[in-house]
């Protein structure tokens, strides 16, 4: 099984954070408006079972997330499970649609433009993304991948890295949460 140790912090000076990462050795991506379509399971309440379900649009690409109950009081990581759908526009509408048809509903929609990086840190491969969230503002995600039995070292990998980046206090709710609370 393969966890996601993600933590994210709101930032006040992106320029700044862009810099600490290319002084790692940072490797930037070209940016790309993220859409995620989040959806409501027919016959549980994921708010209440800390699980998600959704539709990321990035450009013309589209996959399909589930995420798990987060697993720990610091980060949030979480059994992921991530697939690929046909690329295009009509296509994600058409597996909302299949969603839809079996009782899923859409919750609400979360627009980003992500600027993302892919760096090494302690021997192990870290997704940073600086996010500038529609009606939230700027963010960073630190993301690693994990299994099992490297799931502590990997949360210690993390904690690492975030006082390297000098961030701040973490923020556990999801963008989605976030807009909810609005």
């Amino acid at each position: 099984m393969i966890f996601e140790v993600e933590q994210k912090f709101p930032i006040s000076d992106f320029a700044l954070l862009e810099s600490r990462l290319l002084a790692l050795d940072a490797q930037a991506k070209e940016p790309a408006e993220q859409v995620d379509t989040y959806f409501t399971h027919p016959a549980r309440d994921f708010g209440t079972t800390d699980e998600a379900l959704r539709i990321r649009s990035i450009d013309e690409r589209n996959l399909i997330t589930y995420k798990g109950p987060r697993i720990d009081t610091t980060t949030k990581t979480r059994h992921e499970i991530e697939l690929a759908l046909p690329d295009g526009k009509h296509q994600a509408c058409e597996y909302e649609t299949l969603l839809k048809a079996l009782g899923f509903h859409p919750v609400r929609k979360v627009r980003k433009i992500r600027h993302a990086f892919q760096l090494q840190w302690e021997g192990r491969e870290v997704e940073a993304a600086l996010d500038e969230v529609d009606e939230l503002g700027c963010f960073c995600e630190l993301e690693f991948s994990a299994t099992a039995d490297d799931l502590e070292a990997t949360q210690n990998a993390l904690a690492s890295l975030v006082a390297k980046l000098e961030l701040g206090a973490s923020e556990r709710r999801s963008y989605l949460e976030l807009l909810l609370a609005k």
